[in-house]
């Protein structure tokens, strides 16, 4: 098995072969070339001490990443390569973090304390594939599995649970039994693991492909997670437009949504609120007010995780709004796009489309053909530029207070009036239009009604 080696990384393998050390390409950047994938990142491990690493390119780049646990970062042709001599780890008292290494000169003690077997090899020109725990037979396996006792690996770093799971979605691959037994075992190791850096893994997660057997599998992990999705699993639907339970129906939703993090989030938490706003007609399953109860559910949630403001506020109000009416007219499209603005109308649309794809084949075919229809008017408004937010109105403030409007409440009242005019059609986003119908008013002396918002959408 021959891998061709970019030119920086032989150039620094080799110059630590020139100095007497053993240097090997490792972990994810072997695993990568073998599955035919471009690496992201190039890794080399070494038999060179951190100070002998700085001497041996004293002439290149050095970033000190980590000089205790053996790592330094060099900086060639505008890329990085981490450099880590041969490793044993102690103990992990964090479920982490290893609280001290020590240095080794064999590469198989160094591979022995990786995560998982697919990336545990290693490789150089000179000796070709280094496997000393049957990766490449686990990759052709597509089988993610543990290197040694897969107890002690996830009591090491109890985020390998997460990157099993996520290694798995990625790439299409099962987990190996006692390393899915282990995950069970140890999940609440997860406890002691930031949530930050869960929420990174659940983000690569839920954004691979096919993810609906394995996260169905591995229920158990992802409700240790999200708890608040327990309630769903097994909760049937009973309605002709639900084929799934809530849980499984959530997993397809999320399956069938485009590769978008705050999209997948949403469809992943959408119907939360389902399980407590059940109630049943005539042997059928309603959820009246779901979304509002959904949309609470995910705010604890991504803050719990703690997601970034402008996720939660968007996820949040995607879920709120996913079971409203939307219907093709330009005046409903503008409304929305009044409330949401166009980036957010567009992302309920996906939202829409992935929740009709994971309902009832048959059924779900006329909301998905409303979706397109929502859709193809909603280009036409937007290439037509038609007005729908104020800071497209003909007329501003200033312009009413030339016609003698005083300062104040009164010219909001009328600008948002004139807003709901142009959306209705009333009257045309035209200066000379909008003034004369203020005009209009003041000569009849009629009140404006107050508007502080545009109208409602529905």
């Amino acid at each position: 098995m021959r891998i061709d080696l970019p030119d920086d990384v032989q150039y620094i393998i080799s110059r630590l072969e020139e100095n007497s050390y053993e240097a090997y390409a490792v972990g994810g950047c072997v695993r990568d070339c073998l599955m035919g994938r471009e690496p992201k990142d190039w890794d080399v491990c070494t038999t060179a001490l951190p100070e002998q690493m700085m001497e041996v390119f004293k002439d290149q780049r050095i970033i000190e990443t980590g000089l205790k646990h053996g790592t330094i970062t060099l900086l060639i042709n505008s890329n990085h390569y981490e450099l880590t001599t041969y490793r044993t780890d102690g103990k992990y008292s964090d479920n982490r973090r290893p609280d001290n290494v020590k240095f080794v000169n064999v590469l198989k003690r160094d591979l022995a304390r990786r995560d998982f077997t697919i990336n545990a090899m290693a490789y150089n020109q000179k000796a070709g594939l280094v496997d000393y725990y049957n990766g490449q037979q686990d990759l052709s396996d597509k089988r993610i599995k543990c290197v040694g006792n897969p107890n002690k690996r996830f009591k090491e770093d109890a985020l390998r649970i997460m990157r099993a799971l996520r290694f798995a979605g990625e790439m299409g691959f099962s987990i190996e039994q006692g390393t899915a037994q282990a995950m069970y075992d140890n999940k609440e190791l997860l406890n002691n693991i930031s949530v930050e850096r869960i929420a990174v893994e659940l983000n690569k997660l839920i954004c691979a492909t096919d993810i609906v057997p394995l996260l169905n599998e591995h229920k158990s992990i992802l409700t240790w997670i999200i708890p608040e999705m327990i309630p769903m699993i097994g909760f049937e639907q009973n309605t002709p437009y639900h084929c799934y339970d809530v849980f499984m129906h959530t997993l397809h939703s999320v399956d069938s949504a485009v590769h978008d993090v705050k999209i997948r989030l949403t469809m992943l938490l959408h119907d939360t609120g389902k399980p407590h706003r059940y109630t049943e007609e005539d042997g059928v399953g309603h959820f009246y007010g779901h979304p509002a109860v959904s949309a609470d559910i995910a705010n604890e949630v991504l803050k719990r995780l703690r997601y970034d403001k402008n996720t939660v506020d968007t996820v949040t109000e995607l879920i709120l709004y996913h079971d409203a009416d939307i219907h093709p007219s330009h005046k409903r499209i503008k409304r929305w796009l009044n409330r949401i603005g166009e980036e957010r109308f567009k992302q309920l649309l996906q939202v829409r489309r992935a929740d009709a794809l994971a309902q009832t084949p048959g059924l779900a075919e006329k909301k998905l053909l409303l979706v397109e229809s929502v859709s193809a008017e909603l280009d036409i408004v937007l290439e037509q530029q038609q007005c729908f937010l104020l800071k497209d109105l003909a007329v501003s403030g200033k312009d009413l207070i030339d016609q003698g409007i005083k300062e104040g409440k009164q010219i909001g009242a009328l600008l948002n009036r004139l807003m709901d005019m142009v959306i209705n059609e009333e009257v045309e986003n035209d200066r000379e239009a909008l003034l004369e119908k203020v005009q209009e008013w003041d000569r009849a002396l009629t009140p404006v009604p107050k508007v502080t918002k545009c109208y409602n959408v529905d």
